[in-house]
């Protein structure tokens, strides 16, 4: 009786590329879920630096200010991860907040400038999350309604004060002239929103990169591949 070999185990290569339909759906969650944790970062920041400037003078204002660039950081921290998750790409580390107790453990939580870089992604990037928000849902729910208008189009109120949009455009009233067109729009939608989509969690992705990246971290790994790179060079 003869044993057959096990066949060998193949692992998955990590370098391979991701499904379409897989990353799609990854930046697509990327997009929908920024709106809330934006809106979450955008209070907590402008809140707690208006109430921190403005009780500067009674020295009230400092541990506000202190746990609001705490509070961003722990938030900038969560969207660094969210960026690795939809780009595959970890981002650099980042060191860690200068530790103290008292007045001064709070004197360098404020004065340090990452935190108030963190601060500043809170509020730049929310009017850009609700663009991406708006747009990415608006895309892909509004090409599925249009693929559907068939469906659903019965419902709409019909009248001389209630033209369609092909009636607007075309002067037409034919029935099969608006289903057609509107489902038209829908297939259009649909086929664009994978390159729209990208664009636009690219889009976020990069801001989140520009604001929430240590310079000196990013400097020591530019020069520690350029002078891998040269060594390889050089043999």
């Amino acid at each position: 009786m003869t044993e057959t070999a096990p066949r060998p185990t193949v692992s998955p290569d990590p370098t391979a590329p991701e499904p379409r339909a897989r990353r799609f759906r990854g930046e697509l969650a990327y997009l929908l879920s920024g709106l809330p944790l934006g809106l979450a970062a955008f209070t907590v920041a402008v809140t707690g630096a208006a109430l921190g400037v403005s009780t500067l003078v009674v020295w009230v204002g400092l541990p506000i200010l202190a746990g609001t660039l705490r509070a961003a950081r722990s938030l900038a921290d969560r969207e660094r991860r969210r960026v690795t998750a939809v780009t595959g790409r970890p981002m650099p580390s980042r060191r860690p907040l200068p530790t103290g107790t008292g007045w001064a453990g709070t004197l360098s939580a404020v004065r340090d400038p990452r935190s108030w870089r963190d601060l500043a992604h809170a509020v730049v990037a929310f009017p850009l999350r609700i663009t991406t928000f708006s747009v990415a849902l608006t895309w892909t729910l509004g090409g599925i309604g249009e693929l559907l208008y068939a469906t659903w189009s019965w419902s709409l109120p019909r009248g001389d004060d209630n033209r369609g949009l092909t009636e607007l455009i075309f002067d037409t009233s034919s029935r099969a002239a608006d289903i057609g067109f509107n489902t038209a729009i829908g297939v259009f939608l649909l086929a664009t929103s994978v390159p729209v989509v990208r664009a636009l969690a690219a889009l976020q992705a990069r801001l989140a990169v520009a604001l929430l990246t240590d310079r000196y971290v990013d400097g020591a790994a530019r020069d520690h591949e350029r002078r891998a790179t040269t060594a390889g060079m050089a043999r």
